[in-house]
């Protein structure tokens, strides 16, 4: 094979699996703290996408031409207001159920998802169809034969990158961490040495739902598309990453993404049959790699309490 045109191979596989990353660390962390499975996950990833689509639109009509504030501003808008949604479903929807049977927050949240998106269908003018997404990075272009690298896509892989690190970061140097570190733990054992259960439930849920809002902006710039439903597949993807590297296990579910995207571009260019069928490759592959490790590829560890 022409190195240059593994190279885009390579390139491509690293940007979807920044955006897999990113939702399975979300899943994986809402499972760490409260043991719960939240489906409606990657429909605020759409949520977000399209929170941010909207402020920009009102920096348009307010006349604010610069790229690089509207990008931050479109960036902080969604990822701050899927923060609060995703503490306030973690307080008035999941917290309450949390002695109720796993299946009934799988359910609510599953229910949750289906009313968020098409909510976003509905109040959206023609919803239902796909919206171009602002081209707000640069778009210059090097090419190396059948090599491609596009500024804007380099851009985003770094930034994709950034905020895993950050997350990373604040789980592992932080007090903050440290306290989620040990709701994910032992719960009980957190409350009585002085931490704010509920408070530390709330925190990992705004975390998880802004970097999800991370990536559905990431995803509409890498695309310069977004629709009412691009939420689905995502989140099915990044759940499957999170299982199978270990859900609980930040690591794990990082190590997945890359992995389940790695399978995709293999599906894509390696097979002998259409390209259309990479997902059902990808997914069929972590199905084996389930049966081989059923507890994931980093398994989270557990104490058991006596």
């Amino acid at each position: 094979m022409d190195i240059t045109l593994f190279g885009q191979y390579v390139i491509n596989g690293l940007m979807l699996g920044v955006m897999y990353a990113l939702v399975a660390v979300g899943f994986t962390l809402f499972f760490g703290v409260l043991d719960v499975i939240k489906f409606s996950h990657g429909d605020l990833l759409t949520v977000g996408a399209f929170t941010a689509f909207a402020t920009y639109l009102a920096l348009k009509a307010m006349h604010v031409a610069s790229p690089w504030l509207q990008l931050v501003a479109i960036s902080l808008a969604a990822m701050t207001a899927m923060g609060v949604l995703g503490a306030a479903i973690a307080k008035y929807l999941v917290l309450p159920l949390r002695t109720a049977p796993a299946l009934n927050t799988l359910l609510l949240t599953l229910m949750l998802g289906t009313v968020l998106r098409e909510a976003v269908r509905l109040i959206f003018p023609d919803g239902s169809n796909p919206k171009p997404f602002p081209r707000l990075l640069p778009t210059d272009a090097y090419t190396w034969g059948a090599f491609t690298l596009r500024l804007d896509s380099l851009i985003l892989l770094m930034a994709g990158l950034a905020m895993i690190v950050l997350v990373h970061l604040i789980i592992n140097r932080t007090k903050l961490g440290l306290a989620i570190r040990a709701v994910a733990q032992d719960g009980e054992t957190a409350r009585t040495m002085g931490v704010d259960f509920t408070a530390i439930v709330l925190v990992t849920f705004a975390i998880g739902s802004a970097v999800a809002a991370f990536a559905g902006v990431m995803n509409g710039l890498y695309y310069n598309e977004i629709n009412f439903g691009m939420g689905l597949l995502l989140g099915v993807f990044g759940f499957s990453a999170a299982v199978v590297g270990g859900l609980g296990n930040i690591y794990g579910a990082i190590l997945g993404g890359f992995l389940f995207a790695g399978l995709q571009t293999i599906g894509a260019v390696a097979l002998p049959f259409a390209s259309a069928y990479k997902d059902v490759f990808a997914l069929a592959v972590l199905i084996a790699v389930m049966a081989w490790r059923p507890t994931g590829l980093i398994a989270e560890k557990t104490s058991e309490r006596v």
